[in-house]
């Protein structure tokens, strides 16, 4: 005999039921939805729990936990509700990734800030090409370029480190008690305490890009 459609066994449907408008799919690394699957599964992880036992605990199926954790679904708030009472966790927690400033420098060609750096000559041109805002490690990429009214200048010393990329021209460059002979495509990564600069300009103009990091030390 054929079983009435009442006698089926009914559950409430969950989020895996239905069709989510908001669903994605490779969500890109910087989105809502990514950033809020990192931190369920950092959550998760960190409180020795599997897929499954999360999902049980938050009245989700574990395929769309899944889903959550790699950023291919937007939760509802329902949802990130009950995952935080699982997890122990406010809800806004799921959010402190998304939230974090992420900054990005966008300089054209020729149009980086020109300054004036402590040991700068005549014909010595340093052009500031980014740096960082509120992060404890400062890093500082500049293109400099030294023309044939250049004048040789006493060494650097600093602290941190930098690396240096000749783009053109030719030079020998001092770090400590060694000169090195740098042409285009060869690098030089040193630390800055050391004395430091370009000591014999073979070959001009001369370009290089110079990245300094070092920490920020709080006032």
């Amino acid at each position: 005999m054929a079983r009435s459609p009442s006698s089926t066994s009914q559950r409430e449907p969950d989020d895996t039921d239905r069709q989510d408008p908001h669903a994605v799919g490779g969500a890109p690394e910087n989105s809502l939805e990514f950033a809020i699957g990192r931190q369920v599964r950092e959550f998760r992880t960190r409180m020795e729990m599997t897929v499954v036992d999360l999902a049980k605990h938050a009245g989700l199926s574990a395929g769309m936990l899944s889903k959550i954790e790699n950023g291919q679904t937007s939760p509802s708030l329902a949802t990130l509700y009950r995952l935080s009472v699982a997890l122990n966790v406010p809800v806004t927690a799921f959010f402190r990734k998304f939230e974090e400033q992420r900054d990005a420098t966008h300089v054209r060609a020729g149009q980086g800030l020109t300054i004036e750096r402590r040991g700068t000559r005549a014909g010595h041109q340093y052009q500031l090409l980014g740096h960082t805002v509120g992060k404890p490690i400062i890093m500082e990429p500049y293109l400099v370029t030294l023309t044939e009214e250049s004048e040789v200048f006493p060494l650097f010393q600093h602290t941190g480190l930098e690396f240096i990329y000749v783009l053109e021209g030719a030079v020998g460059y001092r770090h400590g008690n060694k000169l090195y002979d740098l042409e285009p495509g060869d690098s030089l990564f040193f630390d800055a305490d050391a004395p430091h600069g370009p000591e014999d300009l073979r070959r001009l103009p001369l370009r290089l890009l110079s990245v300094i990091v070092y920490p920020r030390h709080e006032s």
